[in-house]
């Protein structure tokens, strides 16, 4: 075992990233992979961007993290007319006490699910960017604190460009990952028509984990010991993506830290106190792509994102990984 976490902690945390897998799956059909990926960006203390058409289940993902947790959850529908204020909150002048009090908006809860993100305008888009961030949100000069543990998923479509202002590139830099649903396998569907259940409101799940159990989770990621030859993968790959020609600009350092911190969550969820290559491999296209734009002008956000996958698979491809 490394010198920086214990095995204690690692099997604690393993075991509840277990449990939250197992009810999970109770309501998220077919879709293991999606929701280790969602852990693993929980486990990181990341946010989540849900790239996927409408109806395949990306507010029922977030309602049952939630869930699971024992924790507050809250979601916020993006349209054209919403304000800043709208989501995270505005001082009103109270007569009794002859003081401004401000009134919380719903950006404060431990799961926030910003629906239709890029449906509302920039300016209101960029009032997630501080509490996003530093996991506040500062009004008239006064910080709050959002509390802890503080995760936003975000969904948008990625075929659908009319009526919508794109996420500029200082906010999907802010996301951990992006990951995509799909359709779930014909026998998962099936199942799920057999149910009946007409929104996410009719889930039932009991929750697992507490608010310290998370918050003890996330402290001992950046416990996970990666040695250098793995976090020199990572700079290649990144550095890589820098001088790529399909691309207009590379992988950002932060991108390079999620990366790496997201190497080290898989470590954790796989129930290892360190981080190997493929915890590396697995995890490229999820975290590094949504941050890249091609040169070129795709037909829309799909398929530019396919073609971003394929490049990166051809950078990691290219690059040996450490024995």
């Amino acid at each position: 075992m490394s010198d920086f976490v214990q095995a204690p902690q690692i099997t604690e945390a393993k075991q509840a990233l277990d449990r939250l897998r197992a009810n999970m799956r109770q309501t998220i059909k077919g879709k293991d992979d999606v929701i280790d990926q969602v852990l693993v960006c929980l486990a990181a203390a990341g946010h989540l961007l849900i790239e996927d058409l409408p109806g395949v289940g990306k507010t029922t993902l977030a309602y049952a993290l939630a869930r699971s947790m024992d924790c507050t959850f809250s979601r916020i529908q993006f349209t054209s007319d919403l304000l800043p204020s709208d989501v995270t909150g505005v001082a009103i002048y109270d007569e009794t006490i002859k003081e401004f009090v401000f009134k919380k908006g719903p950006v404060f809860a431990n799961v926030v699910l910003a629906d239709e993100i890029n449906r509302t305008t920039p300016k209101t888009q960029s009032a997630l960017l501080e509490v996003m961030d530093r996991a506040r949100v500062t009004v008239d000069g006064e910080p709050h604190a959002v509390g802890a543990p503080f995760m936003v998923f975000a969904t948008q479509n990625p075929v659908d460009y009319e009526g919508t202002f794109p996420l500029p590139e200082s906010q999907l830099d802010r996301f951990f990952m992006c990951i995509q649903m799909g359709y779930p396998p014909a026998a998962d569907e099936l199942d799920i028509l057999r149910e009946s259940r007409l929104g996410y409101d009719a889930i039932k799940l009991n929750p697992v984990a507490t608010r310290s159990d998370v918050l003890k989770l996330q402290a001992i990621v950046p416990q996970v010991f990666v040695e250098e030859s793995v976090l020199e993968f990572v700079l290649k790959i990144v550095t890589a993506t820098r001088t790529e020609a399909e691309f207009k600009t590379g992988v950002s350092v932060r991108g390079g830290l999620a990366l790496k911190t997201a190497a080290q969550a898989r470590a954790l969820q796989q129930g290892r106190d360190f981080a190997i290559p493929e915890d590396v491999i697995g995890l490229v296209p999820m975290v590094l792509a949504h941050r890249l734009a091609l040169t070129r002008q795709p037909s829309d956000a799909l398929e530019e994102r396919r073609a971003i996958a394929a490049a990166l698979r051809r950078i990691v491809a290219s690059i040996p990984a450490p024995v």
